[in-house]
């Protein structure tokens, strides 16, 4: 049996922080490990501020829509949006950053994409309709019995 559930917010900093919580609130509810859901809020952190700063930097902010989707061993977590899609539609590549370089000339940014690459198992971009649709796949034990999926 599959388990899903779904949340919505504007895209803000503050209405993200609300909603990812929400998410990792109710995948620790259903059994998730808790190592595991640490690794599944790093990784939707990043991909919902990438949301929040770049596909609505330039327009009012719209919504973001979380969809999460438990199987027996692997859960999907689908972000919706209708900001700017990605140049050539297609995802940043996701390379680590060169950290032997200075301190000084150290990037500020641009961790996120490695991040969500290295944590999901398979990640899944679409521009559909006017929206961009993100996808991502973690493997999953549930441990807790009551939450048999």
């Amino acid at each position: 049996m599959v388990k899903t559930f779904a949340c919505s917010f504007t895209a803000t900093n503050l209405n993200a922080r609300s909603g990812i919580s929400s998410v990792v609130d109710q995948l620790r509810s259903l059994g998730i490990p808790g190592a595991r859901v640490d690794e599944v809020q790093i990784a939707l952190t990043e991909a919902v501020n990438n949301v929040v700063e770049h596909a609505y930097k330039s327009a009012y902010p719209g919504d973001v829509r979380i969809r999460a989707e438990l199987y027996p061993e692997r859960l999907w977590i689908s972000i919706q949006d209708a900001g700017v899609p990605f140049a050539k539609g297609e995802l940043p590549e996701g390379k680590p950053a060169d950290i032997s370089v200075p301190v000084e000339s150290m990037p500020e940014g641009g961790f996120g994409w490695f991040l969500i690459r290295e944590l999901a198992s398979q990640v899944q971009y679409e521009r559909s309709e006017g929206n961009n649709n993100l996808s991502l796949c973690f493997e999953i034990k549930v441990t807790s019995p009551s939450a048999e999926v």
